[in-house]
């Protein structure tokens, strides 16, 4: 079936194109300011192809002239006119006159003791996400942010209890990879399957990305544009707490590799520390991970499900997930939980995740425990949370 047809986006049950529409709609209400800079330049970082093509003509150029900049900002990661040698000098000046090609501000930039690399980056308007590389041997994956805050709330999350500020552009979503390949020196993109040290997307940063879908489609399109960054989908991970209806529209539109946020087998449990759970049932989400058109033996759907002790980790529960994922091309991430200030949840005991990775992998269930990354620098999984949010609620210092 051609990922683009309609029937695949066909909503079960209750779930309906309305919905959808709803989502988009409120969504919207968290739009990001318009990308143009101090001097009313407008960004072309964040255009799809259509729409640069569109600004070249309207600034009285012929339509080739936009694959030309699209190779220069995506292939080459050039960020100034200058730098474009196909063009000429005339129109490089008249290009800088109106446009500009950005990149977040980096607020700051920290490595781990185990090479995670973490950067606070700020935005035009002053507004600021966190971004973490995390290498291996011979690969990395780059984690980016697709919001200022989170509207979930997820009670385990450190990310979730800043609250929502505001959408983040698509320009403001890719602009996250192409700085971080700006400090690895990593452009122009490697050729063929030459070897990358940025070599995967996975979008778990701050936000929930389906709630700001059409800026995160825009992004990875950009992404796996063959003439620019180049990424296969294949390499892109896109995570979710699980907004169902926009799992079916991902899944039509973009095919990237699934990853549900879990984290319990019961409405009961997951309504209180996932409450979008309230929302979108397991029943619900585990049937939109059925219809999800590219999971598959080769791709399986990855189920992130954080230990909590004596919470979510008994043996119980593990068997109750081997019966929820009955029939899906399915790996889990146990992650051992990451404390932050306040939280009231502890880590789970070893032996207990060994317990409960025991019973999945005798399922047939790929179950690695995560290596926590980054945790000296406030990196891993759940942790991270803008350092100007913390600062806000820090105490005032005495006279």
């Amino acid at each position: 079936m051609n990922a683009r047809t309609p029937i695949a986006l066909a909503p079960a049950d209750s779930l309906t194109e309305a919905e959808r529409t709803r989502i988009l709609a409120k969504s919207a209400l968290f739009a990001p300011p318009a990308q143009v800079d101090e001097n009313g330049r407008r960004e072309l970082v964040g255009l799809s192809r259509e729409e640069l093509t569109q600004a070249v003509v309207e600034f009285g150029e012929k339509p080739f002239r936009a694959k030309q900049i699209w190779h220069w900002i995506y292939h080459q990661g050039v960020r100034d006119f200058t730098s474009m040698s196909s063009i000429a000098k005339p129109m490089q000046a008249k290009l800088a006159e109106h446009f500009t090609i950005g990149r977040p501000g980096i607020t700051t930039e920290q490595t781990s003791t185990d090479g995670t690399r973490k950067w606070l980056f700020q935005m035009r308007d002053k507004q600021q996400v966190e971004t973490v590389y995390i290498p291996e041997e011979d690969r990395g994956a780059v984690c980016i942010s697709t919001q200022v805050g989170c509207t979930l709330s997820c009670r385990f999350c450190h990310t979730g209890t800043q609250k929502l500020v505001r959408n983040l552009s698509a320009g403001e979503i890719i602009g996250q990879f192409m700085a971080a390949r700006d400090s690895y020196g990593e452009w122009p993109t490697p050729q063929s399957e030459a070897p990358r040290l940025l070599s995967n997307i996975v979008v778990m940063g701050m936000g929930e990305p389906l709630y700001n879908y059409e800026n995160l489609a825009t992004a990875l399109k950009i992404a796996m544009d063959h003439e620019g960054i180049a990424l296969s989908r294949r390499r892109i991970t896109l995570s979710t707490s699980g907004v169902v209806p926009m799992m079916d529209r991902a899944g039509a539109e973009l095919g990237v590799n699934l990853a549900v946020s879990l984290h319990a087998v019961t409405d009961e449990l997951r309504d209180e520390i996932v409450p979008l759970n309230r929302k979108y049932p397991i029943k619900e989400l585990m049937a939109a991970c059925h219809r999800y058109p590219s999971a598959s033996n080769a791709r399986r759907i990855t189920f992130e499900y954080v230990m909590l002790d004596g919470v979510n980790d008994s043996e119980a529960e593990a068997r109750e997930l081997v019966r929820l994922l009955h029939g899906l091309p399915a790996k889990v991430n146990l992650i051992p939980f990451n404390p932050w200030p306040g939280s009231p949840y502890a880590t789970s005991k070893r032996a207990q995740i060994e317990r409960f990775a025991n019973i999945l992998n005798d399922a047939g269930y790929a179950s690695p425990v995560r290596r926590p990354r980054g945790k000296d620098i406030m990196a891993a999984c759940g942790q991270l949370k803008t350092e100007s949010e913390r600062a806000r609620k820090a105490p005032a210092p005495a006279a």
